[in-house]
């Protein structure tokens, strides 16, 4: 199984390419799509509340291993800018650039589009990704994005396969009650096997909960690997108790107060001392305030734009979390680049 987001600036047509890859599922601010290709389950993740809200593009970024960044043919914009940066923070590394409605264009304006997207991309971990030309109307170009994801989809089941072994971890997106089997959650495996009877503990809120029932695109499953997009039927919690990006596992971190080494974006304003922001971790979104700032193991008032700092952050709630996991920092007032930092624990 391979997990994909669909992201990209407003008017890009990610929602008809999203249409044209799979079958509509769960839609919120977040919109699910999936296609089956023998064996293999692909899970699309389109971004639909983004622009308007980051939280959407950041929680689809956090639930796949590959992304695909729609470009319209038209040119390059702040908000696939925005998604560009979000990405590098974030440190993911499989990907497409997708140049939409081609149709719209001509062959020399796509290959300048696609010369401009290497130019901005370069020295970030985007750089070395590809630019398909698509039209979802004459779907020309469809079938090689299709045969590129299913090439990027092997990488990122291999190494999904190396997770398979750790202790599990599953994160949580969506949470409802059925009729009859009651508690129901959609999330995505992150690490580990997960089977059916396994007991958890429900992160950050510290709740018990029995695995009842394993689905993946409806088919009844005994156990479920690494990568694999989940839903569960839960004994011993109730759908209330849920939030968007709260962990079920074994043994989770949770606290308030982080200490964490900082890249920031080039494109931001400096990040100082006694600052609001807003921080992700995982599906995980919460104000909070920068207490202290170090660069080059001296204290400092404020980090630059570009630059690397250690960051001691207060939040207003517990978040869940481990020691591998990525965070990200946001101004969401910042009405030019809301992406201020990519953060890993110090």
């Amino acid at each position: 199984m391979a997990n994909v987001s669909i992201i990209g600036s407003e008017k890009s047509g990610r929602t008809s390419l999203a249409a044209k890859l799979g079958k509509k599922g769960t839609e919120s601010d977040i919109t699910l799509y999936n296609f089956v290709k023998g064996t293999d389950i692909y899970s699309f993740v389109d971004a639909i509340g983004y622009p308007s809200s980051i939280k959407s593009l950041i929680n689809a970024i956090n639930l796949s291993d590959i992304s695909l960044v729609c470009v319209p043919a038209t040119g390059l914009n702040s908000q696939v800018g925005e998604c560009i940066v979000a990405l590098d923070l974030l440190g993911n590394k499989r990907g497409i650039f997708v140049i939409t409605m081609s149709d719209k264009s001509n062959p020399m304006a796509l290959s300048e589009l696609t010369e401009k997207i290497k130019a901005i991309t370069k020295g970030t971990n985007l750089e070395k990704w590809e630019s398909v030309p698509v039209s979802t109307t004459t779907f020309e170009g469809l079938e090689t994005l299709k045969e590129k994801i299913f090439s990027l989809a092997d990488e990122a089941k291999k190494a999904n396969a190396a997770l398979n072994d750790l202790p599990p971890r599953i994160m949580v997106d969506h949470f409802f009650n059925v009729t009859g089997i009651g508690t129901v959650v959609l999330g995505v495996v992150m690490q580990g096997t997960i089977k059916v009877h396994d007991q958890f503990t429900l992160f950050p809120v510290k709740r018990p909960a029995e695995v009842r029932s394993i689905q993946s695109n409806d088919v009844d499953m005994k156990t479920a690997p690494a990568g694999t997009r989940v839903g569960l039927a839960l004994k011993g919690v109730q759908s209330k108790e849920f939030d968007r990006g709260y962990i079920l596992s074994k043994d989770e971190s949770v606290a308030s107060k982080f200490t964490l080494q900082c890249r920031l974006s080039k494109f931001t304003q400096p990040l100082g001392v006694g600052d609001t922001v807003h921080l992700f971790a995982g599906l995980q979104d919460m104000p909070a305030t920068i207490s202290s700032i170090s660069v080059g193991g001296k204290d400092a008032t404020q980090a630059q734009a570009g630059s690397e700092c250690t960051v001691v952050i207060a939040t207003q709630k517990d978040v869940a979390y481990n020691k591998n996991d990525r965070f990200l920092i946001a101004q969401l007032n910042n009405p030019k680049q809301r992406f201020v930092a990519g953060c890993a624990l110090a």
